[in-house]
Parts: C-alpha cells; sequence; structure tokens
C-alpha cells in the first residue's frame, strides 16, 4: 500500500503528516516504529494523522503516536503543523480551526505564513489529573530517585509533564535522569520531563525529555508546562520566551482558570510517498 505523507517541523521537533481523510490508514505501532525509524524509514519524533471530526461543531480530529508506536493525547508543536498542513493542503479555508484530540478540543489559528497560535487549554495541577499517585497536591514534589533527591514541579497540559529547575540546560542530566523519572511509579502514564533554565521572569531556557522520543529539539506543550510551573512558583510572569535547542515559542498564562496560549512557527519540509 501506498502512503502519502507530508514531512513537518516545528522548531526542529519533526511530524509525519499524514492525510487519513482522502486515503485509507492503518498504522500498528510496528509500522509507525518503522516509518519513524531515522536510518530506515522517513524519520521523525512523531506521526500526525489528520481525521474527519468525530464531534459536532470541530472541524477535524487530531492523533499523535510517538516513534515508539504508542499513541499520546497531545503536542503543542505537532498542533502548529497541523493547522499549517490542513490550511496549505485545502482541507479547510478556515484559519482558526478547531479540532479534537483525546484531551480535548483545541482552537488552532494560522496567524500568518509562518507563525500559529493554539489554545492549549486549561493546565491541570491536581495529582489525579496530571496523573500522579501517592501525593497530595503541591508547587513542588520530592522523591527519591537511587539516593538523589530530585525536586520538580508538575501539570498536565493534555499530558503529563515534570519540570525541574536547573542551573545551566546545558549542564542538565537530561539524557540520564530524563528516561529515570519519565518511567517512575509516581506517573502510572509515564511524563514528558522539563529541565528549565530561569533566565529572568520573562524569558527560560528549556529542554524536554519526551515520553516514548527521547530527547527533541522542542516540546511545546512541555513550553506550556514549564511556564505555568514558573508562573505557579512566582518565578515568571507572563508572557514567557521559551527558548529550546530547534528555536523560541512564546507562551502567555493568566492564571488558574485560564488556557494557555502558545505562538510559534510550523514550516513544511517535504512530501513524499512511503510504501507500507
Amino acid at each position: 500500500m501506498e502512503l502519502k505523507f507530508t514531512k513537518m517541523q516545528g522548531l526542529g521537533n519533526d511530524f509525519v503528516v499524514i492525510d487519513a481523510i482522502n486515503q485509507k490508514v492503518s498504522l500498528p505501532p510496528e509500522k509507525i516504529k518503522s516509518i519513524a525509524d531515522r536510518h530506515f524509514g522517513i524519520g521523525c519524533d512523531q506521526i500526525l494523522l489528520v481525521e474527519s471530526a468525530h464531534g459536532s461543531h470541530a472541524d477535524f480530529r487530531y492523533r499523535i503516536f510517538n516513534a515508539d508506536g504508542s499513541e499520546v493525547a497531545q503536542c503543542g508543536n505537532g498542533a502548529r503543523c497541523f493547522a499549517r498542513y490542513v490550511l496549505d493542503y485545502a482541507l479547510t479555508n478556515k484559519r482558526e480551526i478547531q479540532v479534537d484530540t483525546d484531551a480535548g478540543r483545541l482552537v488552532l489559528t494560522v496567524v500568518n505564513e509562518e507563525l500559529v497560535t493554539v489554545n492549549m487549554g486549561i493546565p491541570r495541577l491536581s495529582p489525579k489529573e496530571i496523573p500522579m499517585v501517592g501525593v497530595e497536591e503541591a508547587h513542588t514534589y520530592c522523591i527519591d530517585l537511587d539516593g538523589q533527591m530530585v525536586s520538580f514541579g508538575a501539570v498536565s497540559m493534555g499530558n503529563p509533564h515534570a519540570v525541574i529547575t536547573v542551573e545551566d540546560v546545558e549542564t542538565a542530566p537530561v539524557s540520564s535522569l530524563g528516561p529515570i523519572l519519565e518511567s517512575h511509579a509516581v506517573f502510572p502514564e509515564r511524563a514528558n520531563i522539563g529541565f528549565m533554565q530561569i533566565i529572568e521572569p520573562q524569558a527560560i531556557k528549556l529542554r524536554v525529555f519526551e515520553r516514548g522520543s527521547g530527547e527533541t529539539l522542542a516540546c511545546g506543550s512541555g513550553a506550556c508546562a514549564a511556564v505555568v510551573i514558573g508562573i505557579e512558583s512566582g518565578c515568571l510572569n507572563s508572557p514567557v520566551k521559551v527558548s529550546l535547542p530547534g528555536g523560541s515559542l512564546q507562551i502567555s498564562w493568566s492564571g488558574r482558570g485560564s488556557p494557555v496560549m502558545m505562538t510559534g512557527p510550523a514550516i513544511k519540509v517535504f512530501d513524499g510517498v512511503i510504501q507500507i
């Protein structure tokens, strides 16, 4: 079976975007892993499926699959690429697009030829909603990892995030601590692990170890999570420029009960066809 796709990237966080409306798509986990493989497949952090809307008043359904074949509910960088894709390929003529995800409905606004703003929804801070087990809600959580006490903030942006504040992101233990905390028992659905360096109240540097993908050049929901944790702890003021290895995002949040707004680029790389 031949499958048409488009390779896209948002700050170096790269995606294979597939139109599942105008072609039949069947992607079991082993196929997803083979497409995502950077040596023997197309190569990507995640695969995005564009599907017809299931709910009323939505324009599309948005599905996300990690490179390891697992399906997740949220990806902010992917959402920007999704919006750019459906407009550029004439699946819609709207510049404000409503998409249903397993994390709820997102509103995507195409600002111009490069920038897209995503309403990422209201962050969830209670342990039950993140989800976390065995803890009470707090600004900071501490757990023992092989004798080392690690402190972090936690939030759900439709997917679970832990955010560790560090002195310098360049020397942060992303590759060693990231996978250990990602799969810790406190996170029954695993978690994305962010390492945040505060530059000033409206600017941070960030690296993210994403569950199911490892460290990526950028993570939109991770940027939102870091800003929420920083504002909750009194260290940051909205709006915040988040500098990731792949580039920068602008994140705004007015506080509890308000949605997080993320603005950043979405770029097409190339079109192709793969034999499945």
